[in-house]
């Protein structure tokens, strides 16, 4: 067989390529972030699920990997950020309500809707508290943010946490479902609640 010039079996290139492609699509690879995605100078104010930047600046980035390391050796404090639908007050009687079960990684703290780019007084209330809660005092304690993959809500919160002084902030975009196609253990989870 003639091998074209440089050595390369055009063939192989072109069958290794549908291969990866393949692998990405059915989540069996690390996602891909759009590179030309970049940091917005504020929150992101909504469409949260979409491309993420590959960056957060003040944060460290880690893969899967990465976030096993640190929960496997606890070198770091979970916090799961997805947002949570409450039941509504005022529901007909008679209506069927099925909360929505959220499955997240072991010992993680699930503080439900702190990723929006807007928070009103209460809801921050909330996210400081469940901070300090599952952090301690310390604000050099490094804490972890996720959410599910292509999710601006773990990168507001993240960046909301470097703006209020913690300096050990680290953002892990996969999420829950990326740490889910690791085969990695998830747990069910209820929204972090303040006692009073």
């Amino acid at each position: 067989m003639k091998m074209p010039v440089g050595g390369e079996d055009t063939g192989m290139k072109g069958k290794e390529t549908i291969l990866l492609v393949a692998a990405g699509l059915l989540g069996l690879t690390e996602p891909i972030w759009a590179g030309d995605i970049a940091e917005p100078s504020g929150y992101r104010m909504d469409d949260y699920r979409a491309p993420v930047p590959q960056t957060l600046q003040g944060a460290k980035v880690v893969t899967t990997a990465e976030a096993e390391a640190l929960w496997r050796e606890n070198k770091a404090v979970f916090f799961d950020v997805m947002p949570n639908t409450p039941k509504p007050a005022n529901l007909p009687a008679g209506t069927i309500w099925r909360a929505t079960i959220r499955k997240d990684i072991p010992g993680s703290t699930w503080l439900a809707n702190v990723g929006y780019g807007a928070l009103s007084e209460e809801t921050a209330n909330y996210f400081r508290q469940g901070l300090a809660a599952a952090a301690g005092p310390d604000k050099s304690r490094a804490i972890l943010f996720y959410c599910m993959t292509n999710c601006w809500m773990s990168w507001n919160a993240a960046k909301r946490a470097i703006e209020w002084g913690y300096s050990s902030v680290i953002w892990y975009p996969p999420g829950a479902d990326g740490w889910e196609d690791a085969n990695l253990p998830l747990e069910e989870r209820k929204p972090y609640v303040i006692s009073n």
